[in-house]
């Protein structure tokens, strides 16, 4: 019994150790040129220090803002191609364009991916970089 206890703390410890790889600090820089407002525009990620978004990713926008708000409130997919997508939600305020974007999940690559995530607008407009923290709630491949 205390062996089968043994092995199973040890296990538990390796996913554990697992688990902790996957998760970080997260930086992205995207153009978004081709961002109109219009619902499906989207920015390209043109760096990233995560290898599950890679460059030339797209991050779809599927509402469009609201003038009498301020505020753009959308639905937004992160779409690394392959099947692999994270689905989430930004919030961007149209007079700073300071944002925030959370991401709950995702397909492929981006299987059990968290983030919070702090916009804010480069030197020129066209450039927009995201700060933020992110998780894997289980490894990339889906096999746990």
């Amino acid at each position: 019994m205390v062996v089968g206890v043994a092995v199973l703390a040890l296990s538990l410890a390796a996913a554990a150790s697992d688990f902790s790889k996957r998760r970080g600090k997260l930086h992205v820089i995207k153009d978004c040129t081709g961002k109109t407002g219009d619902p499906g525009s989207f920015c390209v990620v043109t760096s990233a220090d995560l290898p599950e978004i890679t460059i030339g990713s797209k991050v779809f926008y599927f509402q469009s803002p609201i003038p009498s708000t301020g505020l753009q409130d959308s639905n937004v997919v992160l779409d690394a191609g392959n099947g692999s997508r994270a689905v989430g939600r930004c919030t961007l305020d149209l007079t700073t364009f300071l944002a925030l974007c959370t991401f709950s999940e995702g397909t492929g690559t981006f299987v059990g991916f968290h983030a919070r995530i702090n916009g804010s607008p480069g030197t020129d407009r066209s450039n927009y970089h995201w700060d933020g923290a992110y998780h894997f709630a289980r490894q990339s491949n889906g096999n746990k």
